[in-house]
């Protein structure tokens, strides 16, 4: 049974119990009616308590009943029934109470929770509203303001906070069973307080909530769920809450079809199903508790910066002492910063501090499970570090590049066992970016590829498996998009164009802006390094290298496809001279594009390369490509990929 009743006295103890993460599922819905009819037909019962075994409260709704029709009863039919009930129910809250799991609470007439619990209405991210009363109840309890942001970023907020904004009536010590109980049995002969969803609305600042929700519209750049969000709290401010809930529903229902929601649906599984490698199904999971990282740039400071954050002993080996220097500057700002936003205790500083080794000596990563080379893009300084790190590294340890290119099977014979090499991409901001491509070259272990699976949960990252290829596949079709933008800006478009096609379609920057942050050196590195193997009979727009050539490297230099000024971008007209000029001097009639002609140029090609990766087997399936250009270029999630996207609509 998913649905239990036991008692404590005069008080029931109604448990959900379906693992992993207690679903709202139809058994669990059908569960709490039968125990709402027991509770309200027992007279010695005085009160109840709502709670969940395992490790969190009702994290959501069954995600394998999505796309199913609904089945009897409702979610929205289970919340209103208890908010009718005759005896206090008090849900008792550890864990995640998250969409139909909140609504659930929020029909309880009292909420009390573990302080380090977090609540919130994250349907937004599935491209809906909630479905079950949550955007009339949750202003009712926090007020307009918190429930719009709530609700509209779909980020839960601490216990903490929902205690101080009124969602939560108490915080529990560590017995969290036993301070429900006491709070159920001091309020069962206290009269019952108003249903939420029949009380009034608290005060706010009309002026200021229509701000906020203007701004939210602003940055919906094309997304319906945040714009619903905001229809569904007018709603709620503006008519009686029947008539809102009404409304809510019928909201909930169009976004429920709506191609965006399905597109965000696809992305919640793609994103679940992508590090679940069969060739590993059953290796033990690896322990890992130290790393050694090569190299303090950006990349290297990054990755040392999310493994610490992790509670992992790092130790970073750098050239010399000033580089070194420089690296433990990088990874302490990045810690600082941190520590500033609140996001780290000053303890947990003090401790990571602790665990941060640096060395000039490989000697010192002798004892450490997995090494991450992120040094410069070059197959020569790579091999030269794999050979040091073959003779300092006990013979099990993993050894992996953090590559953007290279040929990590080549790089694996420099060390006498190849098979403990992996590729292990991060994407820049590395403590940020959620996504890490795990590049298997052919001969490498079982052991180390569950080794890297394992360090990329333990980081929260999102992990893709990739075959061997130059740039794997998300750079692998970036550059092939990117080629296909220059061939635009020489045909006619300009860099501003084209970014401003890819941002009104949703991308948070455009293609040319994405080359500045990340630094234009980068990717003419690899572009050098391929010019002998060049096929000429194949178009090749050097204009990025002339603009390298003129030091124009990205932001990180003031200048690159664009010109900044106090971190303003600003049109250059230099570089438009220099396109202008490339294009006159190969006789090309430059033409007008469209935003319309330079996505779908860009989709297709998108497409076309993701299909090739698929044929040679560098991905394992297409949801695969979805979430690495999801998760590592900003293709806009709510469009689902651009493999998604052309298989469910094929004229894009």
């Amino acid at each position: 049974m998913c649905v239990s009743v036991t008692f404590e006295g005069h008080i029931a103890i109604v448990t959900i119990d379906n693992p992993p993460v207690n679903a709202a599922s139809h058994a669990v819905r059908c569960g709490l009616i039968d125990a709402l009819a027991q509770t309200e037909a027992d007279a010695a019962i005085i009160a109840v308590v709502l709670l969940c075994a395992g490790r969190t409260f009702v994290a959501g709704a069954d995600v394998r009943e999505f796309g199913k029709p609904p089945v009897e009863p409702h979610l929205s039919d289970v919340v209103a029934a208890l908010e009718m009930a005759t005896k206090p129910w008090v849900a008792a809250i550890h864990g995640m109470a998250l969409g139909g799991g909140l609504e659930i609470a929020m029909g309880c007439h009292y909420r009390i929770s573990d302080p380090t619990a977090k609540l919130g209405l994250p349907e937004v991210k599935l491209g809906l509203i909630p479905g079950a009363g949550g955007t009339v109840r949750l202003p009712r309890l926090v007020g307009a303001s918190m429930a719009l942001d709530m609700m509209a970023k779909g980020k839960p907020v601490t216990a903490v906070a929902a205690h101080t904004g009124g969602l939560v009536d108490e915080l529990s010590g560590a017995d969290l069973r036993g301070a429900a109980i006491k709070f159920a049995l001091e309020h069962a002969d206290m009269r019952l307080p108003v249903a939420v969803s029949l009380r009034a609305m608290p005060q706010f600042d009309h002026d200021a909530l229509s701000h906020e929700m203007s701004i939210i519209k602003s940055k919906a750049c094309g997304q319906n769920s945040p714009v619903t969000v905001c229809e569904a709290v007018s709603n709620t401010i503006n008519m009686p809450a029947l008539d809102a809930l009404k409304a809510e529903r019928e909201l909930f229902l169009r976004l429920k079809n709506d191609p965006q929601s399905l597109a965000l649906r696809h992305i919640f599984f793609a994103e679940r199903a992508s590090g679940k490698i069969p060739a590993i199904a059953n290796t033990p999971t690896p322990s890992l508790d130290s790393v050694g990282i090569i190299g303090g740039g950006t990349m290297g400071a990054g990755i040392a910066a999310t493994c610490l954050l992790s509670g992992l002993s790092v130790t970073m080996i750098e050239r010399d002492a000033d580089a070194l220097s420089s690296g433990h500057s990088r990874v302490m700002d990045i810690l600082s910063g941190s520590l500033k936003r609140g996001l780290i205790s000053t303890d947990k500083y003090k401790t990571i501090q602790a665990a941060f080794v640096c060395s000039t000596d490989y000697a010192a990563l002798g004892d450490v499970g997995l090494v991450i080379e992120a040094v410069f893009e070059s197959m020569e300084v790579k091999e030269a570090v794999f050979k040091s790190l073959d003779n300092a590294t006990k013979p099990d340890a993993i050894l992996a590049s953090n590559t953007s290119y290279l040929d990590i099977g080549q790089i694996s014979k420099s060390v006498n066992d190849p098979s403990r090499v992996i590729g292990l991409h991060f994407f820049s901001p590395a403590h940020i970016m959620k996504l890490l491509e795990m590049v298997t070259p052919n001969g490498a272990s079982p052991h180390a590829i569950a080794t890297g699976v394992a360090l990329g949960r333990r980081l929260g990252k999102i992990v893709v498996p990739s075959g061997v290829c130059d740039g794997f596949i998300g750079n692998r079709i970036m550059s092939a998009y990117r080629r296909s933008c220059e061939n635009m800006i020489e045909d006619g478009a300009m860099p501003s164009d084209v970014d401003a096609a890819m941002r009104n379609f949703g991308f948070a920057m455009g293609i040319f802006e994405m080359q500045d942050l990340a630094g234009n050196d980068i990717s003419w590195a690899m572009r050098k390094r391929l010019a002998a193997t060049r096929n000429p009979s194949i178009r090749y727009v050097d204009i990025a290298d002339k603009l390298c050539e003129l030091g124009r490297f990205g932001r990180k230099s003031g200048r690159g496809w664009y010109r900044y000024v106090d971190d303003k971008t600003h049109v250059d007209p230099e570089v438009s001279a220099l396109i202008l000029s490339e294009s006159s001097r190969k006789g090309i009639a430059r033409r007008y594009f469209s935003h319309e002609e330079i996505i779908s140029e860009i989709i297709d090609v998108m497409h076309s390369v993701g299909t090739q990766i698929l044929k040679e087997g560098i991905a394992a399936q297409a949801s695969d490509i979805d979430v690495v250009m999801v998760n590592g270029f900003g293709f806009p999630r709510w469009r689902g990929g651009p493999m998604f996207l052309k298989s469910s609509n094929p004229t894009q």
